[in-house]
């Protein structure tokens, strides 16, 4: 109710505001270059105000601006000179406005090469329509992002992402400059349901691999940023697909002091988890709706509202479950009997209140409150039957891939009933000031943290087929009484009640340089900043800076370097161990980074291009050692190790088919890292055999040896990345288009689950391959005249076929470890997704 009245009672400020609405005129026209293209995307805004309009992808636009007075009205896109425009409109008079903007070239013998406006800024866009229209199995945001180079993940259901060795915790996400959060429970891609980000709302997308400057927060990989849109005029869209749908409208009121854009999704993917191994009833149901409101005050003050409710819910009924692995030499096929459900439900609630002020040109001041909240409840009572038979492996017999033999049974039982709320509140100031050749940027911020955290969880396997407890007896015993406790020894246990109360502050202090001298361009970002958590009594600092340097060559290279100190504050995930303990000492983890690049323009068959290449270093100090499984991380809750990751990346992209983007990325990259107080014991028998459980026939200990492992892999060691967008169209029928994402990723490493030995996490999982394909029709073009009254009133209508693991690869994401009768230990690969069409009609009006 509460979050009812609040959203009530800021639509009633601003419709009473609304009323004493001044007058306003509008300008409107079409944006395009030297050649007649038009312009999407162009930015167009009155000087020294802060909201900003887009062209559409015709080049159309339209802005209103206050009537009776002298206003300049600017109009910019990268690689073109900027236009300003002086107008004194009439109330209500309408004026057209279609400049041609002129390329800003740089001359080459052999052609001219359009710039890119500020290269130098380590944060790479990317348009949204990109991201909008991309075919990935989980239908999020961030897929496009795992395209990029230094961006990888071997799970195409989940949106989590690791960057240059880090985490999927180790990642930034702002919306409209607030920091958004994800569920904290989720332990498979199956039940992550939405990500935060909706495609239809967003306007403008930034994305940085590493060397970001200090305006943004303190984590230790990567910064996503993400504005949504502020519309011009009523539109909307709706999307519909066998995983799901979504609408959105937007639109603005007469005076376009009024913007609203507000977007509902659905998702079911129920039809793609049919394809996994196990085989039961899936009921999965994501939903999300999200509300984006703008209200200009004046021309000096904007009030905004961003809300978001998601409830997301995953039911599963396993039935059964038959996977084959193995070698040629020993082939082996599990077959799983299941009994129970499981049942979880993420319900979480955000909304923000900006404020931005304006009072005179080239300063901004942004005042923020924001509130998050997550209600997580995990419950499931699983018990499994399974079986290990080996296979026939001879070609020549009839019984070839048949059962040959058993090599034991046995069964498991997992138990949780977990529940964690989690509420984070915020309230921050933001400026920006634009002087000359400099912008400085500084924020404070105080945000408090409450969590309340119960955990209940257990879990048993046993090889034999029955389950009894062990104790100490012996035969003979004649008085009951005397005999000890009979003790039933679960594999896994973790019972415990956390609740916690803390706060943190934080600010930063930053200034970018932009200047020219000797027709050689430089970019100097340079900033600091800090942060105080009160719960662990913790004071960091954070200086980071980066330099670009664009030389005044016949080639048009730019060079950049970046580099700082980086810091992961612990949250509450960090802090909890394997145990359910929680440590409340532990200290923030600590990375020196430095980055290297370059990028190259060139033109090939008349089109132009870029190639890019980052080479960089990251020495770690504190780091919180961790196991992932899925999609789930789980702390060692203690700082006692160091690490580093070291590694190169190259993308090139540009128009390998006319008029449509494509690229090519590839990431070489390893991390490693030394925990500070392991070993372990490996013992020996009279042979001289190293003793293994269920190998080694003569188990008998003669003697030991201490063994210090050193440096291991980080379970986010993945050597080598490449990834592949592409994109064509037939000459003769441009609405006919079609677009590739490949995918292949070397093997992440993994070890047996029991006892947490980090040193065992040595194995390494097959490579990660993956081809998705998508096809889609322009049915309706919003250029050409249409009979039909059906999709007369639509802009535009698309419907697409895409085809999921388009070469059928049973990829890896985790491993099942089971044991036979021998004590005997297999891991049983947990595939992902098959082969899936999906089909999907989209609707804009």
């Amino acid at each position: 109710m509460a979050l009812k009245n609040i959203i009530h009672i800021i639509i009633f400020i601003l419709v009473s505001v609304g009323v004493q609405a001044q007058e306003t005129a509008t300008v409107s026209g079409v944006l395009k270059d030297a050649k007649g293209n038009p312009l999407e995307g162009a930015n167009i805004a009155i000087v020294g105000v802060a909201k900003v309009s887009k062209s559409d992808k015709n080049g159309n636009f339209s802005i209103k601006i206050p009537a009776n007075k002298d206003i300049q009205l600017g109009i910019s896109y990268i690689g073109f000179s900027t236009i300003i425009k002086t107008f004194n409109l009439s109330p209500n008079e309408k004026a057209d406005f279609s400049p041609s903007l002129k390329n800003r070239t740089t001359n080459i013998p052999s052609y001219d090469h359009i710039e890119e406006g500020n290269r130098g800024d380590p944060m790479v866009k990317i348009k949204p329509k990109l991201a909008t229209n991309f075919t990935s199995t989980s239908g999020s945001f961030e897929a496009i992002l795992k395209t990029l180079p230094g961006v990888s993940s071997n799970n195409e259901m989940s949106s989590q992402y690791s960057v240059r060795g880090g985490n999927f915790d180790e990642n930034l996400v702002y919306v409209n400059d607030i920091e958004v959060y994800r569920p904290f429970l989720t332990r498979s891609g199956k039940q992550e349901g939405l990500s935060f980000i909706n495609s239809n709302m967003v306007s403008d997308i930034k994305f940085s691999a590493g060397g970001f400057g200090a305006k943004y927060g303190d984590k230790m990989s990567s910064v996503l940023d993400v504005t949504y849109k502020e519309p011009d005029d009523f539109a909307g869209s709706f999307t519909a697909s066998l995983q799901g749908g979504a609408v959105h409208i937007e639109g603005a009121s007469k005076n376009h002091r009024l913007t609203f854009l507000t977007g509902v999704r659905y998702k079911t993917n129920q039809y793609i988890l049919q394809s996994l191994d196990t085989d039961g009833e899936y009921r999965p149901s994501f939903l999300d709706i999200q509300t984006f409101i703008t209200y200009d005050i004046n021309e000096k003050w904007e009030i905004g509202f961003l809300g978001n409710i998601a409830k997301n819910k995953y039911q599963f009924i396993p039935q059964t479950r038959q996977t084959e692995f193995g070698t040629i030499n020993e082939s082996l096929q599990l077959t799983v009997f299941f009994e129970g459900q499981e049942v979880d439900q993420f319900q979480t609630y955000f909304g923000a209140i900006s404020n931005t002020f304006t009072p005179k040109e080239g300063l901004e001041l942004k005042f923020i409150t924001s509130a998050f909240s997550t209600l997580e409840d995990e419950k499931f009572d699983i018990e499994g039957a399974y079986r290990i038979d080996e296979l026939e492996r001879d070609l020549s017999s009839d019984n070839f891939g048949d059962v040959k033999f058993n090599k034991g049974v046995g069964s498991f039982m997992d138990h949780s009933r977990n529940r964690l709320d989690a509420y984070v509140l915020n309230a921050e100031h933001k400026g920006k000031k634009i002087a000359g050749n400099h912008t400085t940027f500084w924020g404070v911020k105080y945000q408090h943290e409450f969590i309340d955290d119960k955990i209940s969880e257990w879990g048993f396997v046993d090889s034999t087929g029955y389950f009894i407890p062990k104790g100490t007896d012996s035969i003979g015993y004649t008085n009951p009484s005397t005999q000890p406790n009979q003790l039933l020894e679960l594999n896994e246990v973790l019972k415990s009640e956390v609740t916690l109360n803390s706060n943190r502050y934080s600010g930063y202090l930053q200034r970018a340089w932009v200047f020219e001298k000797d027709s050689i361009n430089y970019t100097l970002n340079a900033g600091i900043r800090s942060s105080f958590w009160d719960l662990n009594q913790e004071l960091i600092v954070s200086p980071r800076a980066s330099f670009s340097i664009e030389p005044n060559w016949k080639r048009d290279y730019l060079f950049r370097l970046a580099g700082g100190v980086y810091y992961q504050p612990p949250f509450y995930r960090e802090m909890r161990d394997f145990d359910g303990n929680v440590n409340r000492e532990i200290k923030s983890q600590r990375s020196y980074q430095a980055i290297l690049g370059s990028d190259y323009n060139f033109e090939a068959w008349g089109r132009p291009f870029k190639f890019t290449t980052e080479l960089y270093y990251k020495h770690m100090e504190n780091v919180i050692p961790y196991e992932i499984d899925n999609v789930r991380i789980r702390y060692f809750a203690t700082n006692n190790a160091k690490a580093y990751a070291t590694g190169i990346d190259f993308k090139i992209n540009g128009e390998f088919v006319k008029g449509v983007e494509s690229w090519f990325s590839m990431s070489v990259m390893k991390t490693q890292e030394d925990l500070l107080d392991d070993f372990y014991i490996e013992d020996y028998n009279s042979d001289g055999e190293k003793i293994i459980s269920g190998y080694t026939a003569n188990n008998t200990i003669v003697s030991s040896d201490t063994i210090y492992p050193g440096w291991i892999p980080r379970p986010t060691d993945q050597r080598v990345n490449f990834a592949l967008y592409f994109q064509d169209y037939i000459p003769k029928l441009p609405s006919l288009k079609m677009h590739i994402a490949l995918y292949y990723a070397t093997g992440l490493p993994f070890g047996p689950s029991d006892n947490h030995d980090r040193y065992k996490a040595t194995l390494k999982m097959p490579p990660y391959r993956r081809v998705d394909m998508g096809f889609s029709y322009l049915l309706k073009d919003a250029k050409k005249e249409h009979k039909g009254k059906l999709i007369k009133g639509f802009k535009n209508i698309w419907v697409s076929l895409e085809v999921f693991n388009l070469l059928q690869i049973n990829n890896v994401i985790s491993y099942l470890w089971i044991k036979d009768v021998s004590n005997r230990t297999y891991a049983v690969p947990n595939y992902l997704t098959s082969r899936q069409l999906n089909l999907k009609f989209h609707f804009e009006f």
